[in-house]
């Protein structure tokens, strides 16, 4: 079986589908934002503090290439990884890429409880959080729809996704 990627924004749920779908499959599962911070000793918070997010972009395309090397795996990327260094198409051309889709307002309930785990979304109110991610939405979709299929992350049937990516 063929690498299977994971893209979409945070908190739509790459990670817990990407562990079903593994099970499932009998694959590896790798959470990239995990293994970026195993391969540094550091959090990604504590990454984007110390470095910067172009410093942490970097990272990431670095740790990503080092994950298409790895066969039979559901990689569960970070929802920046598609719209840099050209990760859209590496990711594209190495495996099956899956966009978890959810709009801003399921998203934005999502996220309210954990913003300060997450270092683009800390200090926001609920109807700032909810402009910021339909705004980041808006630019990263353009990315996010260059994946070969694309889900519906509520309520997603993960028996379902296997058996489509199955097919493939």
């Amino acid at each position: 079986m063929a690498k299977i990627f994971l893209i979409g924004y945070m908190g739509s749920g790459k990670s817990t589908a990407g562990k079903r779908l593994a099970t499932k499959l009998k694959s590896e599962f790798i959470d990239l934002d995990e293994f970026i911070e195993g391969e540094c000793g550091q959090t990604i918070p504590g990454i984007f503090e110390e470095k910067g997010e172009a410093e942490f972009r970097a990272i990431e395309h670095n740790a990503l290439k080092k994950l298409i090397a790895k066969e039979n795996t559901v990689i569960a990327c970070g929802g920046g990884t598609p719209c840099y260094y050209g990760n859209m198409e590496l990711m594209n051309n190495n495996g099956i890429t899956v966009y978890i889709k959810m709009s801003a307002d399921a998203l934005t309930s999502r996220l309210m409880n954990s913003r300060n785990k997450r270092p683009l979304l800390e200090d926001k109110t609920e109807e700032e959080l909810r402009q910021f991610i339909a705004e980041h939405l808006e630019k990263r979709e353009d990315f996010y729809h260059q994946a070969h299929y694309t889900v519906k992350g509520k309520d997603l049937d993960i028996d379902e996704l296997v058996r489509f990516v199955s097919k493939v």
